[in-house]
């Protein structure tokens, strides 16, 4: 199980929050002079898809990522992506994320009020540990 990855230079881990451009090509079909003549346009764009990297699986050639999104009305979208592909222009990376585990698949589950995000986690215990030491200051010792 892996955790990391190197896709088109860039170093993603899961937990990432990233950005993967992803080329659709659309095609039209516009009416021409005459009624009969329909042309058809094709035309290429980057679709950007940003979410949270809950998985990487595979190796080498066989490489993908899953990425996950909540989307409008707290629907969960989640795209699973090859590696190797050249439908993907770019990834760029928009939070870093550290994750214990290799697979996020407790974020399925969550919603996205509640949901633990690894930064999120890491700043919950820095204040429980800071209102331990606090706690233990203001108490005095009876010995």
């Amino acid at each position: 199980m892996a955790n990391h990855a190197t896709i088109k230079g860039t170093k993603i881990n899961a937990g990432d929050t990233v950005k993967v451009f992803y080329r659709i090509i659309e095609k039209e079909k516009t009416a021409g002079k005459t009624k009969r003549e329909v042309k058809e346009t094709t035309r290429e764009r980057f679709q950007p898809f940003e979410g949270i990297v809950i998985g990487i699986r595979g190796a080498n050639d066989n490489m993908s990522f899953i990425v996950r999104r909540i989307g409008v009305g707290n629907i969960g979208i989640e795209r699973i992506f090859p590696a190797v592909s050249p439908w993907i222009n770019k990834i760029v990376i928009t939070k870093k994320g550290h994750a214990r585990r290799a697979k996020l698949n407790f974020l399925r589950g969550a919603k996205k009020k509640n949901r633990l995000h690894s930064e999120a986690v890491a700043e919950e215990v820095v204040s429980k540990k800071e209102l331990k030491q606090a706690a233990a200051q203001q108490t005095p010792n009876k010995s």
